[in-house]
């Protein structure tokens, strides 16, 4: 259905474009979100995610999916941010309205667990765990070959284990 909207949208169909950042929109933010952990910073990100993907869609060739893509620039976006920022997000999340202090205690718990795995195990987590990407899509995403992808779910696996004190 992306090709059919994309389709739309480069013969100057303004309602497809909506209808693309509605069916994405959520997805993509989550993904700053839990890369930035500031709802603002995170929206910010995810707004230019979509001008940048308008600005390029002439040149833009559906290869494979289009969240991944979107993915990939949200990816690239958040790298630049800290590399001029020259730090790591050490925030805490917000608390979701109507949250137990046991919740936040957990939530805290996983995020503090997720910011001390190596880079390469953090995005994964992040794409895998937390955005439910398929391990295909996640290789076609980072450029890497399914069975790494796999090794390194598994590593993140055994390493927030660990970090939680969980048994298995």
């Amino acid at each position: 259905m992306d090709f059919l909207l994309i389709k739309k949208v480069k013969n100057g169909d303004d309602q497809a474009g909506e209808q693309l950042i509605r069916k994405h929109y959520s997805s993509i933010y989550q993904y700053c979100f839990l890369h930035l952990r500031d709802r603002d910073l995170a929206e910010d990100m995810t707004q230019e995610t979509f001008t940048r993907y308008f600005e390029s869609l002439e040149m833009y060739t559906e290869y494979g999916k289009l969240k991944n893509y979107l993915y990939r620039i949200a990816g690239n976006i958040i790298k630049n941010y800290y590399k001029k920022k020259k730090e790591l997000p050490m925030e805490e999340m917000d608390e979701a309205p109507g949250s137990d202090m046991r919740d936040a205690e957990v939530r805290m718990d996983i995020e503090q667990a997720v910011n001390r795995l190596p880079d390469e195990l953090r995005e994964i987590t992040i794409l895998f765990f937390f955005q439910e990407l398929k391990q295909k899509d996640i290789a076609e995403l980072l450029d890497i070959k399914l069975s790494l992808v796999k090794y390194r779910i598994g590593r993140a696996k055994k390493l927030l284990s660990e970090y939680l004190e969980v048994r298995e």
